[in-house]
């Protein structure tokens, strides 16, 4: 059901791949992107993050930060340090992290299957982080970042992937975040027709990470005029998929103090001190005033038949944080952040203060799939994928 398209990658010569490799653009700032690409000229944050090469005043969005990143995208190839395929090829792309493998094939997705949501969405994306990727994919005139997808297990796709991966990886190394990243290059004409058909016997394929990557791509294809476009993407079977919880702290009480807001708590709520053991569903670990209570949603108090209200991020917002702090669009409210599951329960505590952090159990990669079929929109933050994907591998010229 989903079309998929082999291409010829731009990619790190493999004695340079890690150096090459970087953390995605959009999870450091400048200081951080600038202290990791510090003294590595290879480093692919030249790239994704040129405004490191800038003065420090520089408009991150301005023309001239974005042709420095083509500048750097340049010399990285000039230097040899990136190099292409010669033919149109498919990639193995294999993750492992604490004792977790995942691996995923490195291709072109469809753009008019995105349009048709063939490859299916589950977020709302913002029109300014849009325009960011469309001026720096048309002034690069390349895609750098690579969107995370997920597919249903299919026994041909799984074949395939076990018989390239038989053989030595032609790049490994291990990051500074402890992941080992490897991959392989499928450049047999066989073994590329048959993850071709694989997929396309498969049905459709899901966004989990990228959603303004995507829609930019879309985007770019559009205004080129080019309706058989495709963007970079990787994509791993849904039983390889790793989601990590997503937490939330606010920075206060609003109109209670400790004291009131417990009982408030209590009203809508089961509560019981101590954290939940073991972390489930429909529970919520709150840490308020220095201590934890496990908070319990009783039945009858979300709707079970329906894929978004039956997430506990939404039960949380639905039952806790709009009726009791005011928290009416966490979207946008600045007195509630939000925190990646790996940073652990020490980080909530090291930063809640005054305010009241809520540890979560992780949303179920079944739930996703189900919103995404049903062409709904999870609520934002509801998902911290690990693994991450290092940008530089793999960059898809556009021609």
């Amino acid at each position: 059901m989903a079309t998929i398209q082999p291409f010829r990658a731009l990619r790190p010569r493999p004695d340079l791949a890690s150096q090459v490799a970087s953390v995605p653009y959009d999870v450091v700032n400048r200081q951080e992107a600038a202290a990791l690409a510090a003294g590595n000229a290879a480093s692919f944050l030249h790239v994704t993050k040129p405004e490191i090469d800038m003065p420090a005043d520089a408009d991150p969005y301005s023309d001239d930060v974005y042709q420095q990143g083509a500048t750097a995208l340049r010399r990285l190839r000039d230097e040899g340090t990136l190099i292409r395929d010669a033919q149109p090829c498919l990639y193995i792309y294999a993750l492992t992290w604490r004792g977790h493998t995942q691996i995923g094939i490195v291709l072109l997705a469809s753009v008019s299957e995105y349009d048709a949501n063939i490859v299916r969405k589950h977020e709302h994306t913002r029109p300014d982080k849009e325009d960011d990727r469309v001026r720096h994919m048309e002034i690069l005139g390349a895609q750098s970042g690579t969107v995370f997808l997920t597919h249903r297990d299919h026994h041909a796709i799984a074949t395939v992937v076990q018989a390239v991966t038989a053989a030595p990886p032609l790049v490994a190394f291990t990051a500074d975040d402890e992941v080992t990243h490897r991959f392989w290059v499928v450049d047999d004409a066989t073994q590329i027709q048959a993850l071709i058909a694989g997929f396309a016997a498969n049905g459709p394929l899901y966004i989990a990470d990228g959603h303004h990557r995507s829609a930019a791509a879309s985007r770019v294809a559009a205004a080129r005029g080019l309706a058989d476009a495709g963007f970079l993407a990787v994509s791993f079977p849904v039983s390889e998929m790793r989601i990590l919880p997503y937490n939330r702290i606010v920075r206060d009480l609003g109109r209670h103090d400790a004291a009131g807001f417990l009982a408030a708590v209590g009203e809508r709520f089961d509560v019981t001190p101590g954290k939940p053991t073991p972390s489930g569903a429909k529970q919520f670990g709150m840490f308020l005033a220095g201590a934890w209570h496990t908070l319990r949603a009783r039945p009858g108090s979300w709707d079970p038949t329906d894929p978004v209200a039956r997430l506990d991020v939404s039960i949380l917002q639905e039952q806790l944080l709009a009726p009791l702090l005011g928290i009416a669009d966490p979207r946008r409210d600045k007195r509630i952040e939000f925190v990646g599951g790996i940073r652990g329960d020490a980080e909530l505590e090291r930063r809640t203060g005054d305010g009241v952090a809520f540890a979560l159990h992780a949303t179920a990669i079944a739930d996703l799939l189900a919103i995404a079929d049903a062409e709904e929109v999870m609520p934002p933050k509801s998902t911290w994928f690990e693994p991450k994907l290092r940008d530089g591998l793999f960059v898809h010229l556009l021609e």
